[in-house]
């Protein structure tokens, strides 16, 4: 039996279905249902016994105490954070109470159940904790990837919170003995992604025949990870990685925003052309730039190839041929995403 927290979200409910596709283990899947949180994306595992869905918080230590005791687990994986960083602007003390004080509940409640293991148990145990590359800061363009003894340099109220809890992480491990591994991903994409990251939401607006927001000039560049390959990665490291260490996972995939959406938007002319013949790269309209945009993130991921056998299986070539079919083919999971808060958030954000 494991633990995954945030399993409603992108990364989360995709790696609960890869999980289960490689082994039969259980897993109980708490998550708070926020905004971003949808357990439509798990509709496969409605009526698979192995999948234990809870609806809470990781604040919540009673709860998850409780959950603790009763379903006794080896390993606690926490994918549960506010993640978007447009929203960290507009809203920062929902990602400081999440990100900060839910992880450190968390830890604590984890602490204690790990103390009261036997000893095999307790030796076997693991608390992988799901973070991201934004800690480190932003590159220049000739500078080397962020490697694991980048020093963290957070440019958002997103991105600090997320520091704060792989500080707290370490400090568990360090002072505690609490048998912690941390990963720190790229930019990921595919499918169940929530439209209003960069990728699923150009493909919502132009098959919308709506603008395609960029913002400034489009050149902040990024590395692009397949959100499958991460999965894979995570299992990795939760096998094989060694305790208290950090591990980089990147895609090997530096472009560009507006590539990006220049490569999406070919695709969508090759699958689903436009009625009136148009192109849809003649939607795109560049946008006011958001407060402190990190200009580039770009992952070393050779420490968990060498370390532990571990690289991407797609290029962003086929990663994001899959992406946008799989876009294609789930129109109603989109349709039903599509709050009117998640309007009038892309309203108030993406104004051309």
């Amino acid at each position: 039996m494991i633990f995954v927290t945030g399993g409603a979200g992108f990364i989360g409910a995709n790696f609960i279905m890869n999980w289960l596709l490689q082994n039969d283990e259980h897993i109980v899947n708490i998550d708070a249902l926020t905004y971003a949180g949808n357990l439509e994306s798990l509709s496969s595992l409605q009526n698979d016994t192995r999948h234990i869905f809870i609806k809470g918080d990781i604040g919540d230590t009673t709860l998850i105490t409780e959950l603790l005791e009763k379903y006794q687990p080896r390993a606690v994986l926490n994918f549960a954070a506010e993640s978007h960083v447009d929203r960290s602007i507009h809203g920062p003390e929902t990602f400081i109470q999440t990100n900060v004080v839910g992880t450190f509940h968390l830890l604590e409640s984890v602490r204690i159940y790990w103390n009261k293991l036997k000893e095999d148990s307790k030796t076997n145990f693991r608390f992988l904790h799901v973070s991201t590359d934004e800690v480190y800061g932003s590159l220049n363009k000739n500078e080397p990837a962020f490697s694991e003894t980048h020093r963290y340099e957070p440019n958002s109220p997103y991105s600090a919170s997320k520091a704060a809890s792989d500080h707290l992480v370490r400090s568990y491990h360090h002072t505690y003995g609490l048998p912690v591994l941390t990963t720190n991903c790229s930019n990921n994409y595919g499918p169940y992604h929530f439209p209003e990251k960069l990728i699923p939401l150009v493909i919502v607006n132009a098959l919308a025949s709506k603008a395609l927001p960029v913002y400034g000039d489009g050149q902040q560049i990024r590395d692009w990870l397949f959100v499958k390959d991460h999965c894979s990665a995570i299992r990795r490291v939760l096998e094989a990685g060694q305790l208290g260490e950090t591990y980089n996972i990147g895609g090997w995939n530096e472009k560009t925003n507006i590539d990006i959406v220049h490569t999406v938007c070919a695709l969508l002319d090759e699958l689903r052309p436009r009625h009136d013949g148009k192109k849809y790269c003649e939607q795109i309209a560049f946008v006011a730039d958001r407060p402190g945009h990190d200009q580039r993130y770009a992952i070393d991921a050779q420490k968990i190839e060498r370390e532990l056998g571990w690289k991407p299986a797609e290029t962003f070539e086929t990663g994001i041929r899959k992406t946008v079919r799989w876009y294609l083919d789930n129109q109603n999971w989109v349709a039903n995403v599509q709050s009117g808060a998640y309007r009038e958030w892309v309203e108030k954000n993406y104004t051309v």
